[in-house]
């Protein structure tokens, strides 16, 4: 299945797919919208070239595992999005991706303008693999 993976932001909104096996993630591209309404439809139009079957939206949860008030936004556009689209989706947790990614980026020397561009993409693609790890474990533990 083609799954596509959602780090929601206030400005830019990274988009990360997988391959059909459920493999590997890659990064998509960013999205830079701040009207919701237009966002939803901008990342409706990516599932829809891509034969997205399955949202993953990144849920930032505080480190004791609460949720904030930006967990609440994340948890709403999800909505929004499978009710406009009809497409489902799993929220999952994304603390410390943001941190991951920069590091990954100070890895490949990425900076400046394409560095902002990029870390939606690379926390989404976290986001992503880190879902696609879990699933695969799952199943291989037989639960």
């Amino acid at each position: 299945m083609v799954i596509l993976a959602v780090d929601y932001g206030d400005v830019r909104t990274g988009l990360a797919v997988c391959d059909k096996s459920e493999t590997l993630a890659s990064p998509l591209c960013t999205i830079k919208e701040y009207n919701e309404d237009k966002l939803i439809d901008a990342v409706i139009e990516k599932a829809a070239e891509t034969g997205a079957e399955l949202f993953i939206i990144g849920l930032p949860k505080n480190m004791d595992s609460s949720l904030g008030e930006r967990a609440q936004k994340c948890k709403s556009f999800a909505e929004k999005l499978t009710d406009k689209s009809g497409i489902p989706h799993f929220m999952r947790d994304e603390r410390l991706t943001t941190v991951s990614a920069h590091l990954a980026l100070n890895q490949t020397d990425t900076r400046g303008k394409k560095r902002k561009n990029a870390v939606d993409q690379v926390s989404a693609v976290i986001i992503l693999q880190d879902y696609l790890d879990y699933k695969k474990n799952k199943e291989n533990s037989g639960d």
